[in-house]
């Protein structure tokens, strides 16, 4: 078996806040490089119909939710494999990336026959209008057939960061990038007619680049990387690292999955309003995300350096890792705010050449959440804080609680002119729209940003055994 480099090497006491940036950075470049490949696909999205920006903007949502069921076996993955490195135990922290690739071929398995299935269904019940659901399913197809090599790409980067490495899933998306940029383009018509698949062309290139990841991450792992070193032999099911991954990945995965729902139940309340509403929707999600996704990148570095210490048996140690990350983080993310609402206007404007009202509408909204971003921060890097404790039973309770008893009633409310309660009756809304709306999910993130600062302050996740 390969030693651990000095990436994975045990955690040092001295510097917490230079340990998490050197962890960080790698995963900031990562989470922007996926960034990239979204805003590229947005940017070729723009030569078409405003129909088809609204299906792109559904059909995110709904890769988002493939993003959401890979927690599956990422959250396992990171959490056993970083208390193995964090004990020394480098068989098992081997034994235990196999049976995280494992799962990751069951899971993208089904999740494929799943998708093939049943998604013009879903798209019916999304509620976008004209042919914006028939564009959506079909630009999804392609990215449905590949779940099996994206959840092993997903998966094995997990187990990486357990070890410590961020920095080779940086390069492989990196790699995954450079690929998707000139087969998205000569798919979608750049190459002439010879190539041209339309719209779902740019879905194509996606599926082509993010397959040579996946095998790419499979070949490094089994070659040997960052002390973790794959044989067929750890690939055949073990029932008892399969239980302990499961243990921590599927209460983590109900609380993904339930998130990934109420957002398209969300999503279908923002489609009410119209195509117009539904693309500046769109444009004002993806530059969100660059809060949402440096906030992905704090939480990598705190998964890794929680579940470590407490492999250390050392939980007051991870316990102020996780507060470093979340200052770092809530920092860089509160900066990015100020950046959103200074700078809507022309950053909404790119994607919206020509189109005012669209513009108008997703400038108001990434104003509107440039206030959330703080809230943002403890949201995600919190969760990853937790789960990479093995403590995710509790965070469906408290997904559930803040869309089902904040967001979605007071979207409902505030964006809609009437709302139609069933028996309950049709009773009058403010009718502010898409403003409405994200000021609803505002609300949302402060309730539940709330809520996972006070898990962590807690200390019961301590205790809890992975």
């Amino acid at each position: 078996m390969a030693e651990p480099t000095a990436t994975a090497s045990i955690l040092p006491e001295a510097s917490l806040a230079g340990r998490v940036l050197r962890l960080a950075w790698p995963a900031l470049l990562q989470q922007y490089t996926f960034f990239l490949i979204q805003q590229y696909d947005q940017f070729l999205a723009r030569y078409f119909s405003e129909e088809h920006q609204a299906a792109l903007t559904t059909a995110n949502y709904l890769y988002w939710f493939t993003s959401s069921y890979s927690v599956i076996v990422s959250a396992g993955a990171t959490a056993l494999v970083g208390r193995c490195f964090g004990a020394k135990d480098y068989t098992l922290a081997n034994r235990a990336a196999g049976q995280a690739l494992v799962l990751a071929v069951v899971f993208g398995s089904f999740a494929t026959v799943t998708a093939f299935l049943g998604l013009s269904t879903l798209m019916d019940a999304i509620r976008l209008q004209n042919n914006s659901p028939q564009i959506a399913a079909q630009y999804l197809y392609p990215l449905a057939a590949i779940l099996v090599l994206q959840m092993i790409e997903t998966a094995g980067i997990a187990c990486l960061v357990g070890a410590g490495d961020t920095k080779t899933g940086l390069a492989v998306l990196v790699g995954v990038a450079l690929v998707n940029v000139p087969v998205a383009w000569a798919l979608s018509g750049g190459a002439g007619p010879a190539l041209d698949f339309g719209f779902t062309g740019i879905a194509m290139g996606t599926a082509v680049a993010h397959s040579l990841g996946g095998l790419t991450i499979l070949a490094l792992l089994l070659r040997g990387r960052s002390g973790l070193k794959l044989s067929f032999a750890l690939l055949v099911p073990d029932p008892e690292i399969l239980r302990r991954l499961l243990r921590v990945s599927i209460p983590a995965a109900v609380d993904s999955l339930s998130i990934a729902c109420c957002q398209l139940w969300f999503l279908s309340i923002v489609n009410r309003l119209g195509t117009v509403s539904a693309a500046a929707h769109g444009i004002s999600l993806r530059w969100e995300a660059l809060g949402y996704l440096a906030g992905a990148a704090f939480g990598a570095a705190a998964s890794a350096t929680v579940s470590q210490s407490l492999g250390q048996m050392r939980p007051e140690l991870a316990a102020k890792f996780g507060w470093s990350s979340f200052g770092l983080g809530g920092g860089l993310m509160t900066a990015m705010g100020l950046v959103f609402y200074l700078l809507a206007w022309p950053m909404c404007e790119l994607y919206s050449p020509g189109k005012p009202q669209v513009t108008e509408l997703a400038v108001v909204a990434l104003r509107t959440i440039a206030f959330a971003m703080p809230a943002v921060a403890a949201w995600i890097i919190f969760t990853a804080s937790l789960r990479a404790a093995g403590d995710t039973r509790v965070l469906a309770l408290f997904s559930w609680t803040g869309f089902l008893g904040v967001r979605i009633p007071l979207a409902l409310w505030l964006s809609q002119d009437t709302v139609d309660l069933g028996p309950l009756g049709v009773h009058a809304g403010l009718g502010w729209g898409l403003a409405g709306a994200w000021t609803a999910m505002v609300c949302d993130l402060y309730f539940r940003g709330a809520l996972f600062v006070w898990r962590w302050a807690s200390g019961r996740w301590k205790s809890v055994r992975v």
